[in-house]
């Protein structure tokens, strides 16, 4: 058997996590793309260790349209027969067999440690089964190591040096979802609630629910709480109810503990809380529907970046296992073994009591979500004697989030000793004298709120508007602004900001915080927001392309963005568009051209979907309208086309669980801002933002070098390398 073509073998193993599909469809597509042969293994490591039918080839359409099912087409098992050498050796035969000597696997630590110990004992293995007269040598000689890439897929979220594992976004949705729908019962009935949710040896989904989900407090393995926590507890929660709160929840981690490394259970908790309460208290556990279920867009659009890469690792030949995660929105390589074994280090600490060091080994982000749990969770009331007197508006178009950060905004900086007031209705409403006093429990339920509660719009700045601005400020005693907003308030930032030599007035702390669907903002990666519309996308892209099934139909879907492609980009990869149009990359005639030449090669090929998405924005001559007219001039009949503008529903709907916790954490680190200017007295102006990780303040005056103001985009945008993974998994190589 000779090898002139390079062959790789897929397979899902372990717990399933929503967000497999689209890892398999994009790494089944990239190999052909990249000319190998590609192979799925079904019920994970157990079809290698079977052979025959367990192993079979897959083409360009046996993985069309599975990006949206949860689960894994393949199916998945854990396999006892391959942690033995028996097995192993038995998987290694049937793998060589097809000529297959590169394994992409998709699953958790478990999974990607058995395929990092079959490489490791791939020689071994090899040597005998020629000795034992079932390999030939020749057979052995042609393949004589095993090139193994992983992909993290576990909803847990619990792979050391990886910012997100597929899966748990998915996750959170549902444990969201349910925690808003127990929130109006618990407060309709002024009741307590525990909910379980899954994380035996790691508390993110406890900790990034509770954020989402405006819980009272978490209990995960990483950090156990102190002697007499029942007793805090109830203490805590009576003083959110003298201060106006009628519900109250407690999210626990299935692996939760106590000091002593006793396990903490719902039940023990909802006990302790109608004793300490003297109300009654209900416990819930949510189980496996934390595990189905469509994936969300994020999950999507990130395991087909990772897909991608992992197939590109592999084709590279390194020796060395290698594991694809997610590091600051990017896929990331790394050695498999070393991150598994710290990832079984930090189990290990956490089973030891070793609690400190636990929570070191999970990261400084994992840390710092569990300590904005903490301060989120203690009750919280308006100064008295405040320190400074801060006025929030919304200036531009809506984001869903909004009202997450203003809540966030308000219960942190009022334990700081900050006072707050909601301008109603944006600059107008600043300039008009529309301001209300917020104070905590105003903001209590605004968490899941969709829209923006202060109102928001865009208003023409004039040449007087700066000293009106100012007049304003001094008449109603503001001493600090906070723009939580998009391009227009990063505008009217900048514009007070360079006037502050000609008003005086002018000199107080000003922050923003990035809110806009259409992620153009400078100084940070993600704006609040975007998630959400993606989500609103994907849903509706679902939707579009299953009414499709009983014709031969192209479809033109127009989203929003602006001059900014990010919404249209990710939408294409998460939704599985053959065609993406952006305003960065324009369109001509020899792009139109290249797209009617895609979708009839793709109909003559049994096709019967054909899908390209547009942001608004991507060329003024080339509308979809016209789009449309040029697809159905040039279809002859073959098949139909329709035009889609999703329109304004992307804006709408409650946030995303990703767009509360990012909303949160912004806010967080304004307040950070804030405080840190009134203790100085110094009067910053800074844009917060999200970037490479870390949660930064940058100065406002550096916007002219950080944006195309004629485009209102940023200059450096990270998504953009993401571009050409459309068009590599949207059309079939040429024969």
């Amino acid at each position: 058997m000779s090898a002139r073509q390079p062959r790789i073998a897929v397979l899902t193993s372990g717990g399933d996590a929503p967000g497999m599909n689209a890892a398999l469809r994009s790494a089944v597509r990239s190999g052909l793309e990249r000319g190998a042969q590609v192979y799925g293994v079904l019920e994970g490591w157990q079809g290698a260790v079977d052979g025959g039918s367990g192993i079979r080839r897959l083409g360009w359409d046996d993985v069309a349209g599975i990006q949206h099912r949860g689960g894994t087409v393949l199916g998945t098992a854990r396999c006892p027969a391959f942690r033995e050498r028996e097995g192993m050796r038995r998987a290694l035969l049937h793998l060589v067999q097809q000529r297959i000597d590169r394994v992409v696997v998709i699953g958790g630590d478990g999974s990607l440690a058995g395929a990092a110990e079959l490489a490791e004992l791939w020689p071994e293995l090899l040597a005998e089964l020629v000795t034992a007269g079932e390999l030939e040598q020749a057979d052995a000689d042609a393949h004589p190591r095993l090139h193994v890439c992983g992909i993290v897929g576990s909803i847990d979220n619990d792979m050391v040096g990886t910012d997100m594992t597929i899966g748990a976004d998915s996750a959170l949705h549902r444990i969201v979802d349910a925690l808003d729908s127990i929130s109006s019962t618990a407060a309709s009935h002024q009741r307590a609630f525990v909910v379980e949710v899954m994380g035996r040896r790691c508390g993110y989904l406890a900790l990034a629910s509770a954020v989402a989900g405006s819980c009272d407090a978490t209990f995960i393995p990483e950090d156990p709480p102190g002697p007499d926590w029942g007793t805090r507890l109830a203490t805590s929660l009576r003083a959110g109810r003298s201060l106006g709160r009628r519900d109250s929840t407690v999210v626990v981690a299935e692996g939760a503990r106590d000091r002593d490394g006793q396990p903490i259970s719902t039940e023990m908790v909802r006990e302790l809380l109608a004793q300490g309460l003297g109300e009654d208290a209900r416990s819930t556990i949510l189980g496996h529907v934390q595990r189905g279920g469509t994936p969300s867009a994020y999950d999507r659009s990130m395991a087909t970046t990772m897909g991608a890469t992992a197939i590109d690792v592999l084709l590279t030949g390194d020796p060395e296992p290698q594991v694809i995660g997610v590091r600051h929105n990017r896929a990331h390589r790394s050695a498999l073994l070393p991150a598994v074994r710290r990832n079984r280090q930090v189990s290990r600490l956490v089973d030891e009591g070793r609690y400190d060091e636990a929570m070191a080994g999970r990261g400084h982000s994992f840390a710092a979500l569990d300590r904005l749990v903490h301060e989120l969770g203690a009750p919280a009331e308006a100064p008295t004697d405040p320190r400074a007197r801060v006025a929030i508006l919304h200036v531009g178009a809506l984001a869903p989030g909004m009202n997450t950060a203003v809540r966030a905004a308000v219960r942190l900086g009022s334990g700081r000793g900050l006072a707050f007031v909601g301008v109603e209705g944006g600059l107008r409403g600043l300039l008009d004298g529309h301001l209300v006093d917020l104070a905590p429990h105003d903001v209590e339920s605004w968490v899941a709120d969709a829209g923006a509660a202060l109102g928001s719009r865009r208003d023409p700045f004039a040449p007087e508007t700066s000293g009106r601005v100012a007049e304003a400020l001094a008449a109603h005693g503001i001493d600090a602004l906070l723009l939580v907003g998009g391009f227009d308030a990063y505008e009217l930032a900048h514009r007070l900001d360079r006037a502050r030599g000609e008003h005086p007035g002018l000199e107080i702390p000003v922050v923003c915080v990035p809110a806009s669907i259409d992620n153009n903002l400078p100084a940070t990666e993600l704006s609040v927001g975007a998630d959400t519309a993606l989500q609103q996308i994907v849903t509706a892209i679902d939707q579009i392309k299953a009414s499709a099934m009983a014709a031969r139909r192209c479809f033109v879907v127009e989203v929003m963005g602006r001059r900014c492609g990010y919404l249209a980009l990710m939408s294409s990869l998460a939704g599985g568009a053959e065609r993406v149009h952006l305003p960065e990359d324009g369109v001509t005639l020899d792009t139109v051209r290249d797209d009617i030449a895609a979708m009839r090669e793709r109909f003559e090929a049994g096709g019967k979907l054909f899908l390209v998405v547009r942001s608004e924005g991507a060329d003024e001559e080339y509308t979809t309208d016209v789009l449309t007219t040029l697809f159905e001039a040039e279809s002859h009949g073959d098949f139909d086309v329709r035009p889609i503008v999703l329109g304004h529903t992307q804006q709408g709907g409650r946030p995303s669980p990703f767009d509360r916790v990012l909303a949160t954490r912004l806010a967080a680190r304004a307040i950070d801002a804030l405080d840190d200017a009134v203790t100085t007295g110094t009067s910053p102006a800074v844009m917060v933002g999200l970037q490479r990780g870390e949660l930064t303040a940058t100065p406002v005056a550096a916007m002219d070098h950080l944006v195309d103001w004629q485009a209102r985009r940023p200059l450096d945008q990270w998504w953009l390398g993401l571009a050409p993974l459309v068009r590599r998994l949207g059309s079939p190589p040429s024969p």
